[in-house]
């Protein structure tokens, strides 16, 4: 059975707000999240997406 974590959970875990979770959340950039009403459930096994806003990081996507 699949471990999750809540969005709150994820934001301590991978030092980032909530609300950037929620967004990382809704455009999909977090593999197997499941969106049950107003609740974001991420599985623990989840890495923290590579933050596409500094240049720095884009780089490394290429």
């Amino acid at each position: 059975m699949f471990e999750y974590m809540t969005v709150q959970e994820a934001a301590k875990e991978w030092d980032l707000s909530e609300r950037r979770i929620q967004k990382l959340c809704a455009d999909n950039r977090i593999d197997g999240v499941i969106h049950l009403s107003r609740v974001w459930l991420i599985p623990k096994t989840a890495k923290k997406p590579v933050d596409g806003r500094k240049k720095e990081n884009k780089s490394c996507l290429l």
